[in-house]
């Protein structure tokens, strides 16, 4: 459909979370000098201006990044998160927001690179732009899970995979199943990282019931919930199935879980980081 235009919603809580948990992998990889790649199946723009009329006339990122940004006891675990942001910004005005690919290139260092896909005829030109001359950077017009399927193994054997494709078909959620099973064999030691949003529980269920009919072990799941489940249209919550997590990154979601859920939804918010299936 490619009707999808992440700038209404960037910075928003289901950006929050993603972009956490994908700062706490990328942290986790630079623990050893060996290089990594980092490769995003959907990548957007790479970064998003706040005061757009788009990101304005939903003001998503108010009950998002806006209310994180304003508070004091921020747990040390995000500061990697927060710094990818800062180095967008001036001082502490909070105008721009990174996109994932911006979030990676924050953190990676001279001997890692980046993958990026983007099949939107508009955003395209416009992640090309924002990585241009950038060597560390390659970005291709190609749908993502294809993409995917033929850069792996990487040759650096180390790296995250971030999918987070935007969910506008039904189909969207096998697809991710069917990259997964594709992609583990290729590379059973890379780390995964799906994005999912749920506005349908039942869609939720089926992937990841999909995902542990696969036989892969080790899948952990991260979601933080705004408001109850509903059958009205509309994102009550979002969360990240890691595929392969480091070691700290359940600990460090059940400390900073509750931080989020009190800064953006104290009266409705619930979360949870569990097993879907342990080593």
């Amino acid at each position: 459909m490619l009707s999808y235009r992440h700038s209404f919603h960037a910075g928003n809580h289901a950006d929050v979370v993603k972009h956490i948990v994908q700062s706490l992998i990328l942290d986790a990889l630079k623990q050893k000098d060996k290089p990594f790649v980092y490769h995003d199946t959907h990548s957007g723009v790479g970064r998003y201006d706040l005061t757009h009329e788009w990101s304005e006339k939903t003001s998503e990122y108010k009950q998002g990044i806006a209310r994180v940004w304003q508070q004091e006891n921020i747990p040390q675990e995000i500061a990697s998160y927060l710094d990818s942001i800062k180095v967008l910004n001036n001082g502490d005005t909070l105008r721009y927001y990174p996109g994932s690919p911006r979030v990676a290139r924050a953190q990676i260092r001279e001997q890692d690179r980046m993958v990026l896909t983007e099949l939107h005829p508009s955003d395209y030109p416009l992640l090309e732009q924002e990585f241009h001359r950038d060597r560390q950077v390659k970005i291709f017009k190609e749908d993502g899970f294809k993409r995917l399927k033929a850069s792996l193994p990487p040759k650096e054997r180390r790296g995250l995979v971030l999918i987070d494709p935007p969910y506008e078909l039904a189909k969207e959620y096998r697809d991710v199943v069917t990259a997964i099973a594709q992609s583990y064999k290729r590379w059973a030691t890379g780390v995964y990282a799906i994005w999912y949003p749920v506005v349908n529980r039942h869609d939720i269920d089926d992937m990841l019931e999909g995902l542990e009919s696969l036989g892969i072990k080790k899948i952990l799941q991260i979601e933080l919930g705004v408001a109850p489940d509903t059958n009205e249209r509309g994102m009550t919550a979002s969360g990240m199935i890691v595929i392969n997590p480091p070691w700290k990154l359940e600990s460090q979601m059940k400390e900073i879980l509750p931080f989020l859920q009190q800064a953006i939804a104290p009266a409705t918010g619930h979360h949870k980081v569990e097993w879907v299936v342990p080593e």
